[in-house]
């Protein structure tokens, strides 16, 4: 079976995208791995990014912030943008694929309480997406073994 991909994106790759991935990664549905760029990656992840994942017992993912490209977007099977599609930082490319925005507040501006609600919100976002994805390969693979009428 082919790996397909999620990825997440934001700006910089220091916060929501890296905390997406690596939630999404913790239990991926089968057949299914996730991954992050940003449009203007940072030098580096935030510094409270991987603590934020350590509370969750999940680390950083093992790349640092890194530039979406054209590859990750091809290769991508589904979009996902952290609300930041402003006309200044996000590529038009995105605005004529199938892209999902989940519009989370950057959590780099916050408190640790804000940070660890946009966390906890990935948490959520990123279960119900799991969620989706194998009800809809299920559905699928149901479809593909039923006998022809």
């Amino acid at each position: 079976m082919e790996t397909r991909t999620v990825l997440f994106i934001c700006v910089e790759n220091s916060c929501r995208s890296l905390m997406a991935e690596a939630i999404f990664n913790a239990d991926p549905p089968t057949g299914w791995r996730a991954t992050s760029a940003g449009t203007r990656p940072a030098a580096a992840p935030n510094p409270r990014t991987g603590p934020m994942l350590a509370e969750l017992g999940l680390a950083l993912p093992d790349h640092p912030p890194r530039l979406l490209s054209p590859e990750l977007m091809d290769e991508a099977k589904i979009r996902v943008t952290m609300g930041c599609m402003d006309d200044a930082s996000c590529p038009a490319r995105l605005k004529v694929l199938e892209v999902r925005d989940w519009s989370l507040e950057d959590p780099a501006k916050l408190d640790d309480a804000g940070f660890q609600r946009v966390r906890d919100r990935l948490v959520l976002l990123v279960r119900g997406l799991r969620t989706e994805l194998a009800l809809s390969d299920r559905r699928a693979n149901d479809l593909r073994r039923e006998p022809a009428r």
